[in-house]
């Protein structure tokens, strides 16, 4: 039987695995356990089964609603539903512009904007959402 001199000084040799892919492309990232190369929209790496975290975007990145703000468009424009324009509720905001007239929509709006100052930031972006472009 024939050895070579790597195989008497070492053992046998193992098959080597295939070489890691190091450079990702645009639709790809990194799994956060154990670092290979995954699709950027894969929720668990096929890999190691690890699920990903979200990738926090860039600042200034976000398409989001200021509760601060949306609270002082209820307030002082309730009545027209500008904060329900702002808010991305369209159709409540034409209904409050149809029902002006009636002041109903000013009191509502008003109630609205204090609720909108009393909740958490955490609270309002969970109801009215931040939309990561």
């Amino acid at each position: 039987m024939t050895e070579s001199v790597s195989e008497r000084a070492t053992g046998p040799v193992a098959p080597q695995p295939p070489p890691v892919q190091t450079a990702k492309g645009a639709n790809e990232k990194y799994c956060f356990e154990c670092g290979s190369i995954i699709d950027a929209r894969a929720e668990i790496c096929p890999k190691c089964g690890v699920r990903q975290l979200p990738v926090p975007p860039a600042m200034g990145f976000f398409q989001g609603r200021n509760r601060i703000v949306a609270a002082l468009f209820a307030i002082f424009l309730g009545g027209l539903g500008i904060h329900k324009f702002y808010l991305g509720h369209v159709g409540q905001g034409i209904i409050y512009i149809l029902f002006v007239w009636t002041g109903i929509p000013i009191l509502i709006g008003f109630i609205e904007g204090l609720v909108y100052l009393t909740m958490n930031d955490d609270a309002f972006n969970a109801k009215y959402g931040h939309h990561w472009v």
